[in-house]
């Protein structure tokens, strides 16, 4: 199976190119099983990165065929206040848009859509969604519109004019891929498309993302930006770890020290000679792939 480059590394540097808009086109008509076509992709305030983000998030804005604006961000790193960040991110897309003077009809529908490779919440599953609905406190009826605001906005229920949430736990996802949204799960997982993939965007990735298609400098970056989610991710573990030992470990402060620095080291190698092996096999030279990876060549011919 080939190996492709990871989705968060191409939302940074490659998805904002019109070629390959029908990428996030496939994710966001898969997800919200709605055709979505982009028409721009946009700056706003909340998709400012700072120089922490740059490795830790991203953020991109979209305006679909109807106008309506789609915030989709990846998160690496662990943060408790996440879904008060969905909050603020979605609330501040509404005022941003929406011209002084202009009446109230005329805010826009938003979707925040939320990659997180990390451990969000307690819950079951690996994709949620969440919107607006007001039920009778009494009666346990659902509030609906007036046949004149639908026919004014154009939507059947109240939610549709409030700003709906989806999160994509994709560290989560430990199946096979059956249905075209747990074929892009995958994808955003392992950064590999599963074999007959039949998902919109999917092929595009197959066509566009691969890493053979990356000079060497991009290689490097690249591979560098994979170290630090290895990084954080064995951060995070430890943290867990740290957490239940709590209590039971009085006297093993260096020995953690030294576990979480083997860890760290282990966790990249294994990372390397991975990324190595994908490079191997899609005709990079020997020598290119140690300058890029840091192993030796004996290393790689062993693989």
């Amino acid at each position: 199976m080939a190996n492709y480059i990871r989705f968060d590394w191409a939302m940074k540097r490659l998805l904002r190119n019109k070629a390959n808009y029908a990428v996030l086109e496939g994710l966001l008509t898969t997800l919200l099983e709605d055709k979505v076509k982009i028409c721009k992709l946009l700056e706003s305030e909340s998709n400012q990165e700072d120089e922490y983000d740059k490795y830790n998030r991203v953020d991109m804005l979209a305006e679909d065929s109807r106008g309506e604006l789609i915030l989709i961000e990846v998160q690496n790193n662990n943060e408790y206040a996440y879904f008060q960040r969905m909050l603020f991110g979605a609330s501040k897309l509404v005022t941003e848009y929406i011209n002084r003077g202009e009446g109230y009809e005329k805010v826009r529908k938003v979707y925040s859509v939320n990659i997180v490779y990390f451990s969000l919440g307690h819950g079951k599953d690996f994709v949620y969604h969440g919107k607006t609905e007001f039920r009778g406190i009494h009666e346990g009826d659902l509030l609906e519109l007036s046949p004149f605001q639908r026919q004014t906005f154009k939507v059947d229920q109240v939610s549709q004019l409030y700003p709906e949430y989806y999160i994509l736990k994709v560290n989560d996802f430990n199946r096979v891929a059956k249905t075209p949204l747990e074929e892009w799960i995958y994808y955003l997982n392992t950064g590999e498309v599963p074999e007959g993939a039949t998902a919109p965007g999917l092929e595009t990735v197959k066509e566009q993302l691969q890493l053979d298609r990356m000079s060497q400098d991009e290689l490097k970056a690249y591979y560098r930006h994979l170290d630090n989610i290895v990084i954080l991710r064995d951060n995070i573990q430890t943290e867990r770890a740290e957490g239940r030992a709590e209590g039971r470990a009085e006297g093993r402060e260096e020995g953690l020290a030294e576990g979480r620095a083997e860890g760290r080291e282990q966790g990249i190698r294994e990372e390397r000679l991975k990324n190595a092996t994908a490079m191997k096999a899609a005709g990079i030279p020997i020598e290119t792939i140690a300058q890029i990876t840091g192993l030796t060549v004996e290393e790689i011919k062993t693989l």
